[in-house]
């Protein structure tokens, strides 16, 4: 079974123009989240597919399979699906360019599930929620899942609503981090917008609106992305820290 994982990168970020090239100890911030991927051993080749020349430049600078794509994608998952079209894989990661903490282990869960079970189309990852403060932020997504680790919902609302106070039950953030078998990922980019997903806009409600089940395990993996050049202060002293 092969297993591509496929990072999307644009440059022309309205928050954080070149955010992918941004230097992080040493490093562009794309080449940290290519060399995580490449060190989860369950993937066979990892891509980035970008409409830049200068990530092209710079990707295949530090040896990586780079794709060009179109400039019109809306999305990331527009952009890796361009590319999927062309493999011959069965199992497709799709995996943000602007979180280069991201660690092999990570994708490695995200993957499993489908790989055991065939009815799995999509799948993602969730994390406990311990600060009060993440819970209210809206850019932090929460996501409700069932007994069998499928989402019910995401939102960037606190969910669920503790009524009850005498409920104990944990909140969980949840992780871009999305896998698709490639038949289902070509699927769902041609399936319409939904409402809630253009309410929260929150493209993973799609599937769940169109009546496709997504699988969302959980990890310890805490994400730390890159939004603001400030943030790249953040991460350079939590990588120091694990040195």
């Amino acid at each position: 079974m092969k297993i591509v994982a496929i990072i999307p990168a644009r440059y022309a970020s309205t928050r954080f123009r070149g955010k992918p090239l941004a230097r992080i100890c040493g490093k562009p911030m794309i080449q940290w989240v290519y060399e995580a991927a490449r060190r989860c051993e369950i993937i066979d080749q990892v891509f980035i597919a970008t409409d830049s020349e200068e990530i092209m430049t710079a990707g295949t600078g530090f040896g990586a399979q780079v794709c060009m794509t179109s400039a019109a994608h809306e999305t990331g998952t527009d952009r890796i699906a361009e590319v999927a079209g062309t493999l011959t894989a069965r199992i497709v990661v799709n995996i943000q360019g602007d979180e280069p903490l991201i660690t092999p282990e990570a994708i490695h869960q995200a993957v499993t599930p489908l790989i055991q079970d065939e009815t799995i189309l999509m799948g993602s990852l969730k994390t406990k929620i311990e600060k009060q403060e993440d819970l209210d932020n809206p850019n932090i997504v929460k996501v409700v899942t069932d007994a069998n680790d499928c989402a019910l919902y995401f939102s960037r609302s606190p969910i669920p609503f503790m009524r009850n106070k005498d409920t104990v039950i944990s909140a969980f953030r949840h992780i871009g981090l999305y896998v698709y078998r490639k038949e289902f990922l070509l699927t769902f980019t041609r399936l319409s917008r939904s409402v809630l997903e253009q309410a929260e806009n929150l493209e993973q409600l799609r599937a769940l609106e169109h009546g496709f089940r997504i699988k969302v395990p959980t990890t310890t993996y805490q994400p730390v992305g890159v939004d603001t050049p400030e943030d790249i202060v953040r991460v350079e002293r939590l990588m120091m820290k694990k040195k």
